[in-house]
């Protein structure tokens, strides 16, 4: 089943010659079903390039989505055109009224700052709060994420000496957790960024439980009980030449900048990268839309909080079925 996304979105044609099968405003509007709702805070100063790479991630499914994208009115994009904003963005006051199957948090690239001072970070703070009480599950990715276990239950980042950046290897902690079907004993995710969550600290939480990690990397991915939230540390919706293209940005302006690790063959940046993490990407994308957002939401989002409250009551689940 497709993706339903904007008529003139430029992502559109990126999926469509990879015949990916996405569904334009028009044509959804001769169906008469439900389409998940699914709202995408993009936080990425690449705007379109993370809109496609997070579309192609939720296009993978036989399920229809109603895809919205929301911007920070206390943020002004300089990497994309005023008119794209203005065409395929809401701002937080045009969608608070309104309820949502799933929201995607992005990363930004401002883990460097104390959170308080991201010039957004009061309105973020809206959203994540609203995100409660409107929305059935939230991910959230790398920065986003970092904000996320920050904001909703006080877990400090921590700078890394060194950039982490490359694919790393991970294992999961629980292979019967409903994220994970389909997944193998060990998978390959990229990371990219200046700061971590201390392990120590997400286990002090109870809510929290870790569901993946990595050796090099650090926790991969936590979520809490319920599967209302999600906190995902690396990148799996990254392109083969996304870190690529990250490095040799920072080369180009004279940082120093390490190559990323186990990315290029031999590690030698004249060659072409290898993917190695699109069928898990996938599969991770697919499974949250599938057992936390599809099988769990309500048919009528406006009873979202009630629906919550019952399920959470009478969930006699053993906890492999649950987001541990």
């Amino acid at each position: 089943m497709p993706i339903k996304i904007k008529n003139d979105l430029p992502a559109r044609a990126v999926l469509e010659n990879e015949h990916i099968f996405v569904m334009t405003e028009r044509r959804a509007l001769t169906q008469d079903i439900r389409p998940l709702q699914i709202l995408i805070l993009n936080l990425m100063p690449t705007k379109i390039e993370t809109e496609t790479q997070i579309l192609r991630c939720l296009s993978n499914t036989p399920l229809q989505l109603e895809i919205e994208l929301l911007q920070m009115e206390s943020h002004t994009a300089k990497n994309v055109s005023e008119e794209h904003m203005i065409t395929f963005y809401q701002t937080f006051p045009q969608i608070k009224h309104k309820w949502y199957d799933g929201l995607i948090i992005t990363g930004a690239p401002v883990e460097l700052m104390d959170f308080e001072d991201v010039e957004y970070w009061d309105e973020l703070c809206e959203v994540m709060e609203w995100s409660k009480t409107h929305v059935h599950s939230t991910f959230h990715i790398c920065w986003g994420a970092q904000a996320g276990l920050y904001y909703h239950y006080g877990i400090k980042k921590h700078i890394l000496d060194k950039k982490l950046s490359g694919v790393y290897k991970h294992y999961l902690l629980n292979e019967k957790s409903r994220l994970f079907r389909g997944f193998d004993s060990e998978f390959y995710v990229p990371h990219s960024r200046h700061t971590t969550v201390y392990r120590e600290d997400i286990e002090k939480i109870p809510e929290l439980k870790i569901m993946a990690v990595s050796d090099e990397a650090g926790v991969y991915i936590a979520g809490n009980e319920s599967g209302s939230q999600f906190f995902v540390m690396g990148h799996s919706e990254y392109d083969r030449d996304t870190l690529a293209a990250e490095y040799f940005r920072d080369v180009n302006k004279g940082l120093p900048i390490r190559v990323p690790q186990h990315y290029f063959p031999g590690d030698d940046p004249a060659r072409d990268p290898v993917m190695v993490w699109r069928a898990h990407s996938s599969l991770l994308f697919s499974n949250w839309l599938n057992y936390f957002v599809y099988q769990e939401t309500p048919f009528d989002l406006t009873k979202l909080v009630p629906h919550r409250r019952a399920l959470q009551k009478q969930d006699a689940r053993p906890s492999s079925e649950r987001t541990d």
